[in-house]
C-alpha cells in the first residue's frame, strides 16, 4: 500500500469517526429531550458506526505492512477481515431493528400506551440523514478512487445508519403528527429497514469469506489471463492456473511451456513481457509468479 493511498482511508475514516460522535451525541440528547425511543435506537445505531470505525483504522494500518518472516505475501488480508466484520457488525444492527421493532408493533397492538415524541427527535432524525448520506457519498467515493473494500464496507455502513434514520423519521413523524396507533409506521418501516441492511451485510461479508477462503478469481477473469500469456507466439501452452485475492492484490500463478532448446535469457524475456502485461491488466501489486517448462 502507498503512503497516498495509506494516507487517504485514514483520512476518510477519521472524517466519519468525528461526524459520527457528533451525530451520535446529538441523537442521544434528542432522544432524551423529544422522548422517543426510536432515536435512542437510532443513537444507538449511529455508534455501532465507532466500532466500524475503528476496525478500519486498526485493520487498514495492519494491512499496510510490508512482507515479514511471518508473511511472505504480506499483510492485505487484514483488509479483508476489516469488510468481513463490518458485514457481520451490520448482520447485528438488522437483526436487532428487527426484534426491536417486532416487539415494538406486539405492544402498540397489546394497547400499549407509547407516548409522542417531541419536534426535536423529529429535526434530528432529518439532519441525520442529509448528514449520513452526504458521509456515505464522500466515503464511497474515495473508497473505490483507492481500492480499498474495507473503506467501501464502511461506507454502506454509513448509509445504512441513513436508512435507520428514514424509518426513525416515518415513525416519529407519524406519532408526531397522527399519534396514537400512527405510532405503528415507525416499527414497520424500521423492519424494510432491516432487511436491506441485511442484504447490503451479505452483498459484503460473502465476498471477504470467499477470499478468506481462497476461492479463485472468476472464470472469465482466469480466461483473460491465460489470453494475455497466450499472446506471446513463443508461448506453446499454459497450466496449473491458480488464482485469488490478497486484499487488494491479484494473485496469479501458472506453468508456461516454451521451445526446450530456447536460452534462458529469451525465456527470461517472454516471461517478463507477460509479467508486465497482467500487471497493466491487474494492477502494480498483483504477485505473479510463472514457472516456465519445456514443451
Amino acid at each position: 500500500m502507498n503512503r497516498t493511498r495509506d494516507g487517504e482511508i485514514y483520512r476518510v475514516t477519521l472524517v466519519g469517526f468525528f461526524v459520527n460522535m457528533v451525530l451520535t451525541a446529538a441523537k442521544l440528547a434528542a432522544a432524551v429531550v423529544g422522548r422517543s425511543g426510536a432515536m435512542l435506537a437510532d443513537g444507538i445505531h449511529s455508534l455501532s458506526d465507532f466500532l466500524t470505525d475503528f476496525v478500519v483504522l486498526i485493520c487498514v494500518r495492519l494491512s499496510s505492512k510490508p512482507q515479514d518472516a511471518d508473511h511472505d505475501y504480506g499483510h492485505g488480508k487484514y483488509e479483508t477481515l476489516a469488510t468481513v466484520i463490518i458485514g457481520l457488525l451490520l448482520f447485528a444492527v438488522a437483526i436487532g431493528i428487527l426484534w426491536n421493532s417486532v416487539v415494538r408493533i406486539v405492544g402498540i397492538y397489546a394497547g400499549e400506551d407509547v407516548p409522542s415524541p417531541g419536534v426535536v427527535a423529529l429535526v434530528a432524525a432529518a439532519v441525520s440523514i442529509v448528514v449520513k448520506e452526504a458521509l456515505y457519498q464522500y466515503t464511497y467515493r474515495v473508497g473505490k478512487r483507492v481500492g480499498s473494500s474495507a473503506v467501501m464496507a464502511n461506507a454502506w455502513h454509513h448509509r445504512s445508519d441513513a436508512f435507520s434514520s428514514v424509518a426513525t423519521l416515518l415513525g416519529i413523524g407519524g406519532a408526531y403528527f397522527f399519534g396514537g396507533k400512527w405510532t405503528i409506521f415507525d416499527p414497520v418501516a424500521a423492519i424494510v429497514v432491516s432487511v436491506l441492511i441485511a442484504k447490503v451485510a451479505y452483498d459484503l461479508v460473502l465476498p471477504g469469506i470467499k477470499e478468506l477462503l481462497e476461492v479463485s478469481l472468476p472464470a472469465d477473469v482466469e480466461k483473460r489471463i491465460v489470453d494475455i500469456a497466450m499472446s506471446e507466439r513463443e508461448v506453446q501452452d499454459i497450466h496449473d492456473l491458480k488464482t485469488r485475492h490478497i486484499g487488494k492484490a491479484v494473485v496469479i500463478e501458472f506453468h508456461m511451456l516454451l521451445d526446450s532448446g530456447m536460452t534462458v535469457a529469451y525465456s527470461h524475456e517472454i516471461t517478463s513481457r507477460i509479467e508486465e502485461k497482467l500487471k497493466k491488466e491487474f494492477g502494480d501489486d498483483a504477485l505473479i509468479m510463472i514457472h516456465v517448462e519445456p514443451a
